[in-house]
């Protein structure tokens, strides 16, 4: 299994660490030809109007929308979350709000439960977090923190509010790998 995370700005590299120890080979991507043979795909965190406009000029959009509607799993974290919204690459019905809890100063760590993780929390790290603030049809709230949604899902694409690679938990990360896993064995049927 091979999967791509994004590595134009933000915190990639902890993602790759995060695979590293389930096992799983990652590529940084960083241009169009970068998405060869990947099973999934990684949009980390970090600044948003940053990462949409190195998307843009590395010309991205496109591959990346062509990948996510292939039925390919794709993972975003934080303003990769927000990258993904229906008021950006819309490959996911959900609305954000960057920064929506505050400056980094109001960042915090809270424990939230995960619809498939199990019934032990998972500590969720929020660094100047996106707020979800609408779900469309089709998207399944996974986690909420304080009724607000934190992780959600709709068929192949996944995305949470908060930083996963920044805690030694992976479950999160396998999570997203088992979506990989199920689409190649859909498509190896």
């Amino acid at each position: 299994m091979n999967i791509g995370v994004l590595a134009v700005q933000g915190g990639f590299e902890a993602h790759q660490v995060s695979l590293s120890k389930l096992g799983v080979e990652s590529t940084e991507i960083r241009s169009a030809g970068d998405f060869g043979d990947l099973d999934g795909l990684v949009l980390p965190g970090g600044e948003s109007t940053t990462i949409s406009m190195a998307i843009e000029k590395y010309r991205l959009e496109q591959p990346i929308v062509e990948f996510a509607r292939s039925g390919k799993a794709v993972f975003g974290t934080c303003a990769g979350l927000i990258v993904l919204d229906n008021k950006h690459m819309d490959l996911i019905d959900i609305s954000a709000t960057r920064n929506a809890y505050g400056r980094q100063v109001a960042s915090f760590e809270c424990d939230v439960k995960i619809d498939g993780l199990g019934d032990e929390p998972l500590r969720a790290v929020f660094i100047r977090a996106p707020r979800i603030d609408e779900i469309g049809d089709g998207v399944e709230v996974l986690s909420t923190n304080e009724d607000i949604p934190v992780v959600a899902r709709s068929n192949n694409v996944l995305v949470c509010a908060f930083h996963p690679e920044l805690t030694d938990d992976t479950r999160l990360h396998a999570y997203f790998l088992a979506m990989v896993e199920s689409r190649e064995k859909l498509k190896g049927a």
